[in-house]
């Protein structure tokens, strides 16, 4: 057909069907589906059963199940006054300093990220509870709202993250060795923002309080106490292997859900269902997709469509740092114009063939990758994570837009970073194997 062989013309379904159902704003699962139903046609592959076999095997995976769990950690960590607790605790210690809610802020961020793995539901806590304490000061808030939202993309680089069990599920890669491939990296990202912070500081007349007694502080830090606890509980039982990622997740949300009715006390039997449903709802769509993109990748598989782009990328295949390049830049393209999982589901399973056949670590492409797209959830038109502290904020986009770029560029830096020296994201995971 076209003069094309299927295989090149399965490939034309798959980016342009894309293309063309995304622009109609139709359901990102729905439209892979639809995808991966048009390349079965045209691979004379054409099969209704096998279809729905490929969407049921989406979802039937059991390290999947932490994503559910990991959802609805974030949920109760919100509504039992976890995250408010780690807020209070870093405004103890350095919010008296001149820009101090902005460094409250990035500690929080990075406290929290290795809690819940979700950044839409760290973001929203942290836009909730910290921009009225910005507005009340004077601090200007596309600044603040750009840097809440760049903190807020911590969560899916420092474990638990969701995005990492999706991409280790999806690829077959170790999410244990995910997690570990995330820690370095993630507080490089809370670094990076400390020094962007300080620099957008410069010429800004803000408030500066005198610090709490170091008793206060101390009390505040025994409040958070059983938060902190929260992440050397998973981390350490995985290191340790008293549990799995999967079972990590459940671990995380059972102890969250006994200090938010036990500990702080602030959440009530009754509230549990309202809790479990908005769970359930962000579980429904992650699902969906995931379902979705094992139709696409089905077909992908079958036509070959990873050794296809191989030959045409040729000696890029020979020389790893250049195709690492490459593949970033393409990533941040991608990046901007989808939000962080569909990125995962359908790309992954496309590009790591290609980075493993050029020697390159899949763990190391697979904290690269959930990177880049992290990124993404920053990088307009789409920015998921801009749109939800423009949304909780009540400021507009193109205010959040502005002042995120500072940091946008820091984590740029540290994307390149990560390019030139990769034993920072592979020497732990040697240390974990």
């Amino acid at each position: 057909m076209f003069g094309l062989t299927p295989e090149a013309l399965a490939f034309v379904v798959f980016s342009l069907g894309m293309l063309v159902l995304m622009g109609t704003g139709m359901n990102m699962g729905l439209a892979l589906v639809l995808t991966g139903a048009g390349m079965a046609w045209v691979l004379d592959f054409w099969d209704a059963q096998l279809l729905a076999q490929n969407l049921v095997a989406g979802v039937d995976s059991f390290p999947l199940l932490a994503v559910p769990f990991f959802i609805l950690a974030g949920e109760l960590m919100n509504s039992g006054g976890i995250s408010r607790r780690i807020i209070d605790m870093a405004q103890a210690w350095v919010g008296h300093i001149r820009g101090g809610l902005g460094y409250v802020a990035i500690g929080a961020a990075v406290l929290m990220a290795s809690m819940s793995g979700s950044a839409l539901a760290d973001t929203a806590a942290l836009a909730t509870i910290l921009l009225p304490m910005m507005r009340q000061q004077g601090y200007p808030m596309n600044t603040s709202a750009g840097l809440i939202a760049s903190g807020g993309i911590i969560a899916p680089i420092i474990p638990p993250s969701m995005p990492f069990v999706i991409y280790g599920v999806t690829t077959n890669t170790s999410i244990s060795a995910l997690f570990v491939s995330g820690i370095v990296p993630g507080l490089m990202m809370g670094v990076g923002l400390i020094f962007a912070w300080r620099w957008v500081l410069r010429g800004m007349d803000l408030p500066q309080g005198e610090p709490l007694p170091i008793k206060d502080r101390l009390r505040s830090t025994v409040r958070a106490f059983w938060a902190m606890l929260m992440p050397l509980i998973i981390i350490g039982g995985m290191k340790t292997g008293v549990f799995t990622p999967t079972e990590a997740a459940v671990v995380a949300a059972f102890y969250a859900l006994v200090v938010a009715l036990f500990v702080h006390r602030e959440m009530k039997l009754a509230d549990i269902y309202g809790v479990l449903v908005r769970a359930a709802k962000t579980t429904s769509i992650v699902m969906f997709l995931c379902a979705g993109a094992q139709v696409a990748s089905y077909m992908i598989t079958l036509a070959d469509l990873p050794n296809v782009l191989t030959n045409w990328l040729g000696p890029l295949v020979e020389n790893p740092r250049l195709l690492m390049a490459v593949m970033m830049i393409v990533l941040v393209l991608i990046g901007t114009a989808l939000d962080l999982t569909p990125t995962i589901l359908i790309f992954a399973p496309v590009m790591l063939p290609i980075a493993v056949k050029a020697g390159i670590d899949p763990v190391y492409f697979g904290l690269m990758f959930v990177l880049n797209g992290a990124i993404g959830l920053i990088t307009p038109p789409v920015g998921t994570v801009l749109n939800v502290v423009a949304g909780v904020g009540r400021i507009s986009m193109h205010s959040v837009i502005k002042g995120v770029n500072p940091f946008l560029i820091t984590y740029v830096l540290i994307l390149a970073l990560l390019v030139v020296f990769p034993q920072i994201v592979t020497a732990p995971v040697v240390w974990l194997r």
